[in-house]
């Protein structure tokens, strides 16, 4: 089974919301490392991580061929219970004086853990030729980049594409999508895929009132032309035009046309489109691989406003952390191996994960990652179409909250959309005065 650890769909997306404050309190007490003198001889750094499955397995295949290329500079893997729990256990650690060497972690978390004084800051490093810094898609550099600081290296990129069942398409008589839709082609089609009477649905919207709910909210925002904060983070601008925008068109599909099967956040719209009762998913690489054989979908970009078809991406970081600086030296090494291209498209091979490098689409292997996963491919061109990342912020938990219960208020038809942004905004108001 093919998995990955970034987003709620798989108990993912995940923001760490109550974190915030221990992670302030752990930074206080940590303790200073016992292993603080300076090494040049054989070490052993740790890793920690929250793969399963296929991404386990082929970390623990990586793992052991830079073992035996490096046997005096090892990496020993350490599983911390799952990807979810990833900062509350890197917390732990500090406070414990046992965290480890590199940590797989949210992108979501950087802006907590940049506060870290054990973080290795990687600005320079990443400057140097050999790093190919710029091979990154600028989402993932940008998810890495904390205040003009670089805190980590990228470890997954993924997005939001639109994926459809072909036969329902056909059955109803309606095109099928096409990387150049629209909002109205999209909204009329979900209202004719529609049918109360079987409790089939065009759309299916996660309305958990988690990250996977602001999601979608966000890519239709920037589609628009909005943004959800000034460009120093110090204020809301989403109740805007184009926030009003992008709420509307939820408010139709979902209260005027009912067309939109609002998801409880407990994955049930998965088995929902495989028995052909959801016609069209806003999902990413990591379900493709839970749809059912017999089901012939296909996958296009999101829908767009005024040819605009922007999407989200949600990068999650490899960080590393100080124990002494031949450690740190290590633990940058490693992870430069890990993330180059041709390691890394490896990995993607065997998993399904999309490549992290642009430089990856490019190696002749790159065929055989299309021809074993050929749904992906629409997924890795869209990363093009990532051309915002959410803000880098202590106070993102919060922010995210009062968006995920303005989107919900208006799926549900509790409020209509201008009432609901204004409440959001007073609330963002007072989160981001906090910081």
């Amino acid at each position: 089974m093919r998995t990955t650890p970034s987003r709620l769909s798989r108990s993912r997306r995940v923001l760490a919301v109550g974190l915030a404050c221990a992670l302030a309190l752990s930074v206080t007490a940590c303790s200073k490392s016992k292993d603080s003198k300076a090494q040049t001889g054989p070490v052993t750094i740790t890793v920690s991580h929250g793969y399963t499955d296929n991404e386990a397995k082929e970390l623990t295949v990586q793992v052991g061929q830079w073992n035996a290329k490096n046997p005096t500079s090892k990496v020993a893997l350490v599983f911390n219970g799952g990807n979810d729990g990833a900062l509350q256990k890197t917390v732990a650690g500090f406070t414990a004086g046992n965290y480890p060497d590199v940590a797989y972690e949210f992108g979501s978390s950087a802006a907590q853990l940049s506060r870290q004084p054990k973080l290795v800051d990687l600005t320079s490093t990443v400057k140097a030729a050999a790093f190919n810094w710029n091979d990154f898609y600028p989402s993932e550099r940008d998810a890495a980049t904390v205040g003009g600081k670089v805190v980590g290296i990228p470890a997954l990129v993924d997005n939001l594409s639109l994926v459809y069942n072909k036969k329902l398409f056909a059955a109803a008589g309606i095109a099928a999508p096409t990387n150049s839709w629209t909002w109205p082609q999209f909204r009329a089609a979900a209202a004719k895929l529609t049918d109360s009477a079987t409790h089939t649905y065009g759309w299916s919207y996660i309305n958990d009132g988690s990250e996977d709910t602001v999601w979608r909210y966000l890519a239709m925002l920037w589609q628009a032309g909005g943004d959800l904060l000034s460009s120093d983070n110090s204020k809301p601008v989403f109740d805007s035009p184009a926030g009003l925008a992008a709420l509307t068109q939820l408010r139709d599909m979902a209260v005027t046309d009912k067309s939109v099967y609002l998801d409880s956040g407990n994955g049930n719209y998965a088995n929902l489109f495989n028995s052909g009762k959801i016609a069209m998913l806003w999902t990413g690489p990591w379900d493709l691989s839970s749809i059912n054989a017999d089901i012939d979908y296909g996958v296009a970009y999101l829908p767009g406003y005024n040819g605009n078809h922007e999407t989200i991406s949600g990068p999650d970081l490899y960080l590393a952390f100080d124990h002494s600086s031949h450690r740190a030296d290590v633990a940058v090494q490693f992870i430069q191996w890990l993330t180059s291209a041709p390691v890394h498209l490896e990995f993607a091979i065997a998993t399904g994960d999309l490549p992290l490098r642009k430089s990856e689409t490019s190696l002749p292997d790159y065929s055989k990652f299309l021809t074993k996963f050929p749904g992906d491919k629409v997924f890795v061109d869209n990363l093009d179409n990532v051309k915002h990342v959410r803000p880098n912020i202590a106070a993102y938990a919060e922010v995210s909250t009062a968006i995920a219960q303005m989107v919900q208020s208006v799926l549900l038809g509790q409020k209509p959309p201008q009432q609901a942004l204004d409440a959001a905004r007073d609330q963002v108001t007072s989160a981001l005065a906090g910081q």
